[in-house]
């Protein structure tokens, strides 16, 4: 039993009881602003998303003038930029990271998992949380459980928790117990009553099904324990100062995109009313962009779509393309930028249509069609490069006619406050 009193049983129905109410109150009451769906007008939100991220987490404090950390003994010398407030037991003799998530929460936990290994030092492992329940890897010690789901309603997600306290309560060395952390937009959730430590994600209400700014915010919560666990553990130092910078300056290159990339993405999309199948491809940390578009055009076109790690496409699915199947390569400035140029030149080679999310000015006539985005050191491109591809997914379906905010055999938590 969980200190709620719940077994994991009654997670099972808690989705299909609670969605149709809340999904309908919130559609009743909810503005749309101008936008002709809900979706867009969530894109459009997500520049005040990640700046509502930085001030909740990350405030610009200056310090007394002639007067550093490291000059003044009352500053610890290794203080956290970043406010999450998270005890120092959560962080103590920490070996090892489990994630929980399902969807596009587990597409955020596969982005963070990239952070925290690369800048903190932890090996991460992100686990689908309806297979975890079922097949749970060896216990391992001094080990932080994460759950990452956007409503914190998220039956599998809960459930999958539940179990992992059980098994851990019943363990009888200290070094086995358990340590939550939950990560939510829902601090009244279940998720929230149920994780003694939260990072609570302020994206305000996501009407559409398909997540866009929620997913977001997920990211932000990654960078942010990322950076908090770096600073706990001394690593990385040299890395922070520029990556924080770059945290700051990702709201205006975001509304960047918004207002230099969203006409042309609505005009490419009428290319796309009878296209079937679609690839999106990315490396290291904008695999799990790749995936994030995939899943996007999937839910609300209703169009056949897989991503895959670049350098993995002559495994086999190379055998899909023809000129009817396009391919999206993200690829951002860094140690594996020319791998993805290469990767994509093998699918012009057969004959698809090749579509570049890229900084501008980068390679543009390498592909038949180009996305972009403000160049960002590679860490912090995942920001970016998914906005391109929530708006080619939002005006492809809006061009086939469906309905974007409401995509069928599709359902999602919403509480309207």
């Amino acid at each position: 039993m969980t200190p709620l009193g719940v077994s994991i049983q009654s997670f099972e129905g808690l989705r299909l009881r609670k969605q149709p109410r809340l999904l309908s109150g919130a559609l009743d009451t909810a503005e749309k602003g101008g936008y002709k769906h809900f979706m867009l007008k969530e894109i459009h939100e997500q520049p005040g998303v990640v700046r509502a991220c930085l001030e909740a987490y990350m405030p610009q404090v200056s310090e007394p003038e002639g007067i550093h950390p490291e000059a003044n003994p009352a500053v610890p010398p290794h203080r956290s930029p970043v406010q999450l407030n998270l005890p120092e037991h959560l962080y103590h003799k920490l070996e090892h990271i489990q994630i929980l998530a399902c969807g596009t929460s587990w597409h955020a936990s596969l982005v963070g998992r990239h952070l925290i290994e690369q800048l903190a030092g932890i090996p991460t492992r992100v686990h689908y949380s309806s297979e975890f329940r079922y097949a749970p890897p060896p216990m391992m010690a001094n080990t932080l459980t994460i759950g990452v789901t956007q409503s914190g309603e998220t039956a599998d997600t809960l459930a999958a928790l539940e179990m992992e306290q059980e098994r851990r309560q019943a363990h009888p060395e200290p070094a086995f117990q358990a340590r939550f952390l939950g990560i939510t937009n829902r601090p009244e959730s279940t998720l929230a009553q149920f994780t003694p430590h939260l990072i609570t994600t302020p994206a305000g209400i996501e009407v559409g099904v398909a997540a866009t700014k929620t997913f977001l915010a997920q990211l932000m919560a990654f960078y942010l324990l990322a950076i908090d666990l770096a600073t706990s553990r001394q690593t990385s130092g040299d890395k922070l100062p520029a990556l924080m910078a770059g945290l700051r300056e990702l709201p205006a290159q975001i509304e960047q995109i918004l207002a230099t990339q969203n006409e042309a993405i609505e005009t490419l999309a009428h290319d796309f009313t009878e296209t079937q199948d679609f690839i999106f491809l990315g490396r290291g940390i904008n695999f799990p962009i790749a995936l994030e578009g995939a899943l996007k055009l999937k839910e609300i076109s209703y169009i056949h779509a897989e991503g895959y790690p670049a350098g993995e496409m002559k495994h086999g699915p190379i055998a899909l393309l023809d000129a009817r199947v396009p391919v999206v390569a993200i690829a951002m400035p860094g140690p594996v930028y020319d791998k993805v140029l290469s990767n994509a030149q093998e699918a012009k080679a057969r004959d698809a249509r090749l579509i570049g999310i890229l900084p501008e000015a980068n390679d543009a006539d390498f592909f038949d069609d180009v996305l972009t985005v403000p160049s960002v050191d590679e860490l912090l491109s995942p920001i970016l490069s998914v906005i391109p591809l929530q708006l080619l997914s939002y005006h492809i379906a809006a061009r086939r006619g469906l309905d974007v905010d409401q995509p069928r055999n599709l359902a999602k938590s919403v509480t309207v406050e």
